[in-house]
């Protein structure tokens, strides 16, 4: 059996000092940015991370009894979208906090801080936990790390830093959906969305590709379309040539897809007799979206103060990737025609939820 990666081990693969990986993968001075961030991502490719568990020291209890105490630190990205007034990120709130009153805990939330010095912002000794909610950088992860503080993920992953998270089960949601789209007869698409700006974003577009290829279906892909913000998103849209317009945009969600609706009715484009939109998330019900997936964002945040609950009395035990299933919502009204123009009826709206 594999032993634990040493520094050495490290320092060797790098050519580097022991001296300056342990700078490093301790967060004090000694290294260079640019040095720190290619030996962290370095020890975690070689397994140092997952060979050198944090353990907290806490007695294990029932995860069900209602004789908790403590405070849960609640961490939200430094991310103006990602917020609590967010419509996805505030019911993921509510939830992480319904669920720790419930149980008699504390919280405290706080904003990722501009500076990856926590220790100076918290006193680690009063935190029973933590959750973070969406994208933090690593940085602040890996100073989580060195805090011996157990930690559960919303909605996100991070190869430097192993903790428990809480997804969506977004490839079979997406295939879900992507089934749905395939059975009617659409064979043109093009998957919009920065799948840079989330790991749910990637795979989802995983998805999307796998759903096409065991369908048999080829995809030209305009790359441009997976990697940049809405202003840009728009300009490129604008673009496409009559031609060059798939049946379904495919969005990583709902806010996407409100994008791509506003510019193709811009360019004068009728949405969705000409062109299909989907979403995921379903937070934007006026939209004319095809079809969406309905997640449980509260659920999310529930689940993830049980997972945090369960790893403080389990602190030796691998971490895990938790997933909820969503369901598919479909409105017919929103159906796109066929580019073989046999599809010209009227659909009247329904909602089809697949569990």
């Amino acid at each position: 059996m594999r032993g634990k990666v040493t520094l050495q081990e490290i320092a060797d693969a790098a050519g580097v000092s022991k001296f300056a990986v342990s700078r490093a993968l301790s967060g004090k001075p000694g290294v260079s940015e640019e040095t720190r961030a290619v030996l962290v991502k370095l020890a975690a490719q070689m397994g140092y991370f997952r060979n050198h568990p944090k353990t907290t020291g806490v007695e294990p209890r029932d995860t069900d009894a209602g004789e908790w105490s403590g405070t849960v630190l609640v961490l939200f990205p430094n991310i103006r979208h990602q917020n609590r007034e967010s419509r996805y990120w505030g019911p993921v709130f509510e939830g992480i906090s319904e669920r720790l009153n419930r149980k008699g805990m504390n919280m405290l939330t706080l904003t990722e801080p501009s500076t990856e010095d926590m220790f100076s912002l918290l006193n680690p000794e009063a935190i029973t936990g933590i959750i973070t909610v969406g994208s933090i950088s690593t940085s602040i992860l890996l100073n989580i790390y060195r805090m011996s503080i157990p930690v559960v993920m919303v909605d996100h992953w991070d190869s430097a830093f192993l903790s428990d998270t809480v997804f969506t089960d977004n490839r079979t949601c997406m295939g879900e959906l992507m089934r749905n789209v395939l059975c009617r007869g659409y064979t043109r698409f093009q998957f919009v969305g920065n799948i840079d700006d989330a790991h749910s974003f990637y795979e989802r577009w995983e998805a999307f590709r796998s759903a096409l290829e065991l369908g048999g279906i080829s995809l030209k892909q305009n790359r441009a379309l997976l990697h940049m913000g809405a202003q840009e998103l728009a300009e490129e849209l604008d673009k496409l040539t009559e031609d060059e317009l798939p049946e379904m945009f495919v969005c990583v969600n709902d806010v996407t897809a409100g994008q791509v609706v506003d510019a193709l009715k811009q360019k004068g484009i009728d949405v969705p007799r000409r062109c299909g939109v989907t979403g995921f998330d379903d937070t934007s019900e006026q939209m004319p979206i095809y079809a969406t997936v309905r997640v449980d964002k509260e659920l999310l945040g529930m689940r993830a103060v049980d997972q945090l609950l369960w790893r403080i009395t389990n602190p030796d035990s691998p971490v895990e990737k938790k997933l909820l299933h969503a369901d598919l919502v479909v409105r017919e009204g929103y159906a796109p025609r066929l580019s073989q123009g046999n599809d010209e009826h009227e659909h009247p709206i329904s909602t089809i939820k697949y569990s």
